[in-house]
């Protein structure tokens, strides 16, 4: 039996593994992009693109590894179907029972990965993306700048160019910089040789002292452009209280158990659930991995995947509805756990059971 088990695991793994890279590969790439976009508006450095995304890994791993664990026992015990492996594994003895508590056994491990995931990783990781992410919000524009690249920065709508920038980001060298005016009328050109920063410290204000330059304005079209040539010019590339960036979901645990807001209690059940997601698709994915070799090998993937998006969207209906105060917190989303337990076990054992019945009401002998 031991080497059943073995065997059983291995395939249900090797099939978790795939689809888990494959779908870690998707969402990664969906949220990479999102980030790559704000850099490009210079919202964030690019600086930090990867280090976001390495700290938002077991977030996404928390997610996809039950929705993996699924999918690959799925595709797993439906192969074996198709090729009469179940039916030797029958005839020597293997019960369903006996198969499900062995599929049960091997996403033991799936299910204290994702519950320290869910509970301690993701949670820390989240909160590294938040210290990140203020930290850019409090970086000014001129510190986002890229030498070599025209960006398009968020106060005033300009549009900025350097050749080059020193390390610590305080010096540019061979500044352009186009801006439009009030209404999108008229447009002003910048140029300077170099450029500084200074901060006021009384208001946290920060310019942009340019030297060595002039300023062209002007409407496109029209020959009356004013030139006027400086020493040094003042900007103001961001007021005292800097800029806004939405920060992530990065709270402990710990104190989201202390918390009495309803919104954090549906977060502290949201993080329980995670891992009472796996034993449940488990159940589910055994039962719909039988495969008639007539249906084809991907006949029973549909209505499966459907069962799970149902199961995942009503978590959510879950865990909003009790946020909002509208679900008594010692149901929490404990009900619909408890709907798709009895929706697995039905499958798993109710037709047994009716025939059982059906042969006690014919006077006939139940099987053993």
């Amino acid at each position: 039996m031991s080497i059943i088990f073995r065997y059983l695991v291995r395939q249900v793994m090797t099939s978790m593994v795939a689809v888990s890279g494959i779908l870690l590969l998707v969402f990664m790439s969906g949220r990479f992009l999102k980030y790559l976009g704000n850099a490009a508006e210079g919202r964030i450095s690019a600086d930090v693109l990867l280090t976001i995304m390495a700290y938002r890994f077991p977030g996404f791993l928390e997610l996809i590894l039950p929705l993996g664990l699924f999918i690959g026992i799925l595709l797993a015990y439906g192969r074996m179907y198709l090729e009469s492996e179940m039916t030797v594994l029958s005839a020597c003895g293997v019960s369903d029972r006996q198969l499900l508590t062995k599929t049960l056994l091997g996403s033991l491990p799936v299910m204290l990965v994702v519950g320290a995931m869910s509970l301690y990783v993701s949670p820390w990781g989240m909160k590294q993306v938040e210290t990140i992410l203020a930290e850019q919000s409090r970086a000014t524009e001129f510190e986002m700048l890229a030498p070599g690249r025209f960006q398009n920065l968020l106060s005033g709508g300009r549009v900025t160019y350097t050749e080059s920038l020193s390390d610590d980001k305080r010096r540019l060298q061979g500044v352009f910089i186009a801006e439009y005016g009030d209404q999108e009328e008229g447009l002003s050109i910048i140029t300077a040789e170099s450029g500084s920063q200074l901060i006021d410290e009384e208001t946290g204000s920060r310019f942009l002292i340019l030297e060595n330059g002039a300023r062209i304005d002007g409407t496109p079209g029209r020959l009356d452009f004013q030139v006027t040539e400086f020493g040094a010019y003042g900007l103001k590339i961001q007021s005292g209280s800097g800029r806004q960036v939405d920060l992530e979901e990065g709270v402990a645990t710990a104190d989201l158990w202390a918390s009495e807001d309803p919104r954090d209690r549906a977060l502290l059940h949201w993080r329980l659930s995670l891992p009472l997601i796996v034993p449940i698709v488990t159940l589910l994915a055994v039962r719909l991995s039988r495969v008639n070799p007539r249906q084809g090998r991907f006949f029973h993937l549909l209505p499966a995947m459907l069962v799970y998006i149902t199961y995942l969207g009503l978590l959510i209906v879950g865990r909003d509805a009790l946020a909002d105060g509208k679900v008594p917190e010692w149901l929490g989303m404990l009900w619909v756990h408890a709907l798709f337990l009895a929706l697995g076990l039905w499958l798993q054992f109710g037709p047994a059971w009716l025939r059982r019945r059906r042969l006690i009401r014919e006077g006939g002998h139940a099987p053993d």
